[in-house]
């Protein structure tokens, strides 16, 4: 089969086109016949800073949508020539493949309103997402009628797209999303946004200009050690701060205020198998429904064709760039 992957880290030039064997599914695994693909920061910072196994090549990728071509032994979720998406794990083989292994378990059905890239560009930013919202900050799913503010920092960006419409359509909350550019702000308010501020500039003053005095919720996506002074001006006593980015803090002001901090990190179910794995499965499914109702919508805003050495370098630089708007998808190889 073909893949596209490294055998040393270092820039886009690296990727090249393999040969590879293709793979046999594991108990629980699903062997997918690839249909497309997207990507996210986490491919090139793979690419450039995790090397493979010496004399082996990684292939990078998470995001995917395709067909179960064949099974293992003990799955029972799924059957061959069901549509499913997905985000896999970095301990194994990655999506920019003709085919890939997933474990049923962090797997779900494909929203059937969407075509193959548009539902390949949401499984790691949905996931990510959904548990930092409804599992790290704890608000509840679908309850209307909560008081309270979220801010997202960097809203335009993959999660902060997904995180915005689930806050905005499934919760009460007032959302505040950070963004720069004409086009990021247009986007954020596309997704739901009810507010939009600059992360240039003060973020406390620009949200206490709006009339909220303190916010409960905050998610820091981008950039939180950078804002941790104005994110403890202005969070909440005994608020929530979750993070995905990495960097250490320590901010006397969140201790005073009795401040939840936690870290969101999409691989934690399935690196460490924990009891509650298949509750990625069933996350996928719930945002399935909701897309196909029409309450959410994809992030895709770019199709870059089919997963080529040169489509799949471009995508990687232009996330490099740190300047995309949601989600850059590719169709697969065939």
């Amino acid at each position: 089969m073909k893949v596209i992957g490294y055998y040393c880290t270092g820039s886009d030039s690296v990727l090249e086109l393999i040969e590879a064997e293709k793979p046999q599914p594991g108990p629980h695994d699903l062997l997918i016949s690839v249909k497309a693909v997207s990507v996210n920061p986490v491919d090139f910072k793979l690419r450039s800073g995790f090397p493979p196994e010496p004399g082996s090549a990684k292939i990078p990728g998470y995001d995917a949508a395709g067909v179960v071509e064949a099974v293992g032994s003990a799955v029972t979720l799924f059957s061959p020539g069901d549509e499913v998406y997905y985000s896999g794990l970095h301990t194994r083989q990655g999506s920019n493949a003709q085919f890939q292994l997933v474990d049923e378990r962090i797997t779900g059905n494909k929203p059937v309103s969407l075509t193959w890239a548009e539902a390949a560009a949401l499984p790691l930013t949905t996931l990510t997402a959904w548990e930092l919202l409804f599992n790290r900050l704890r608000v509840r799913y679908g309850e209307k009628t909560r008081r309270g503010s979220l801010l997202i920092i960097n809203g335009a960006g993959g999660v902060g797209s997904v995180l915005t419409q689930l806050a905005r359509r499934l919760t009460g909350l007032t959302v505040i999303t950070t963004a720069s550019r004409p086009e990021t702000i247009a986007w954020s308010e596309k997704m739901g946004a009810h507010h939009v501020i600059n992360h240039y500039q003060p973020l406390a003053a620009q949200i206490r200009a709006l009339g909220i005095e303190q916010i409960e919720y905050v998610a820091g996506l981008q950039d939180t050690q950078q804002q941790i002074h104005e994110i403890a001006d202005i969070i909440a006593p005994q608020g929530y701060l979750s993070l995905i980015d990495d960097g250490a803090f320590d901010s006397p002001a969140l201790k005073a205020k009795s401040v939840t901090v936690t870290w969101e990190m999409i691989f934690t179910r399935a690196l460490f198998s924990t009891a509650d794995q298949i509750a990625q499965h069933d996350i996928l499914n719930e945002v399935a429904a909701l897309i196909d109702s029409g309450i959410l919508v994809t992030t895709m805003t770019e199709n870059l064709g089919p997963l080529t050495v040169e489509n799949l370098r471009l995508a990687h630089r232009r996330l490099e760039t740190s300047a995309t708007i949601g989600k850059i998808a590719l169709d697969g190889f065939n």
